[in-house]
C-alpha cells in the first residue's frame, strides 16, 4: 500500500468521525429544543460546532474528489 492509499484511507476515516459527530449533534439539538427551557447560547455554540462540523466534511470530501479544470 502506498502513501496515497493511507492518506486517502485517513481521510475517509476522518470524514465519517466527522459525519458521527455531525448526526450526534443534530440528535442533542432536537433533544434540547423538546426541552421547555433551554440556554439559547449552548443552542448557538452547538448549532455553530454543526456548521463546523459540515464545512470541514466538505472539504476533506473535495480533497478526496477535486474539482477537475475543463
Amino acid at each position: 500500500m502506498d502513501q496515497d492509499e493511507d492518506e486517502m484511507r485517513a481521510v475517509i476515516e476522518r470524514i465519517e468521525q466527522l459525519k458521527m459527530e455531525h448526526r450526534d449533534l443534530d440528535q442533542v439539538i432536537a433533544h434540547l429544543m423538546e426541552s421547555a427551557t433551554y440556554d439559547e447560547l449552548q443552542m448557538r455554540r452547538l448549532k455553530r460546532r454543526k456548521l463546523l462540523l459540515k464545512d470541514q466534511i466538505a472539504l476533506l470530501e473535495r480533497r478526496l474528489n477535486p474539482d477537475i479544470p475543463a
